[in-house]
């Protein structure tokens, strides 16, 4: 199919040889693009990531599964609608990109209006369900991370390899949005493991951004792995982000979020991860950077769940 795209923007157009194609959906087949559309991948990981911030958060022997339930509903429509924001703005893109081409919105399954205005309408239900039902505080944090990935990271992918850093805040700020969920405040715990989430995705997305470097050169992204011919940069990165992530992991044990249940693990996993970021830098291949891929997506939520353990078994134990 050939596709075409203009303007990447909110409030460009986009022309697809494959637009008659949403005429022809059935409602349910229109209703599953809409659905794969808002990335239901990445939005069961943010709201991973949110219920282990909220659950750290919480008071010792007690648990607000209601409200819990509540955080996570304001937070899937929040994030569906960011994800279809992105999608939209980035359509032009996507086109060009094999990875990409076959998206909804640059196949022809989903027209650019119609995936403006039910991403719009994901996205602020979401924030305002947060703000009326959880709190304002927690809302603002959603709202952050909705503006900057949709207006500060996803322009800057265009213009400076910088963008890793600046998108890793709102794939870090969920976390802290489950901490204040609960009525805390966004203190030494929230930030601590919102730096744990920051430092994780850079390795996990150089990774990724060298596997895909002929992709984002053809869709016009300048990315690290884009201008690194020989793959060193990348790698001395991901090394670089590796190893200050491993202390930083250990912290939660040190200011006593988690004990010895969490640190053991937590040190396991986080050296794991760094010989694979030092393998990747030695061997310099694709294997490796394949390898670093798939133990980033392994390590997060072994890392949430020694977290988790680390504070649960004391309380059992203790009750």
């Amino acid at each position: 199919m050939n596709v075409r795209a203009e303007a990447g923007s909110i409030g460009g157009s986009v022309q697809t040889a494959g637009a008659g194609e949403e005429a022809r959906l059935s409602p349910r087949q229109r209703l599953a693009a809409l659905y794969q559309m808002t990335k239901p991948g990445i939005t069961r990981h943010i709201l991973v990531t949110t219920a282990a911030g909220f659950y750290m958060a919480s008071p010792q022997g007690g648990f607000d599964l209601g409200l819990l339930l509540h955080m996570l509903l304001g937070t899937a429509l929040a994030s569906s609608g960011t994800l279809g924001l992105n999608q939209y703005c980035e359509r032009d893109v996507d086109a060009r990109m094999s990875r990409t081409a076959s998206r909804p919105i640059p196949s022809g399954r989903v027209t650019p209006q119609l995936a403006l205005w039910v991403s719009l309408a994901l996205a602020v239900s979401g924030i305002a369900y947060q703000g009326f039902v959880v709190n304002w505080i927690t809302a603002l944090i959603t709202l952050a991370t909705l503006v900057s990935y949709i207006f500060i990271y996803t322009p800057l992918k265009r213009v400076t390899s910088l963008n890793t850093l600046v998108g890793a805040v709102p794939g870090a700020l969920p976390i802290l949005a489950g901490w204040t969920a609960t009525g805390r405040p966004a203190d030494l715990g929230g930030w601590l493991l919102f730096a744990i989430m920051f430092l994780w995705q850079i390795p996990h997305f150089l990774a990724l951004a060298w596997l895909y470097r002929e992709d984002y050169r053809a869709g016009g992204f300048v990315m690290l792995s884009a201008t690194d011919p020989d793959g060193r940069r990348t790698s001395r990165q991901v090394v670089n982000y590796t190893a200050i992530l491993l202390p930083v992991s250990l912290l939660p044990s040190a200011i006593g979020m988690a004990g010895a249940i969490y640190f053991v693990p937590a040190l396991l996993l986080g050296l794991a991860f760094l010989i694979v970021g030092i393998m990747t830098l030695v061997r310099n291949d694709d294997a490796w950077s394949r390898r670093l891929f798939i133990v980033s997506v392994i390590y997060l939520p072994l890392l949430l769940l020694a977290l988790v353990l680390g504070k649960l078994i004391p309380a059992v134990l203790a009750g």
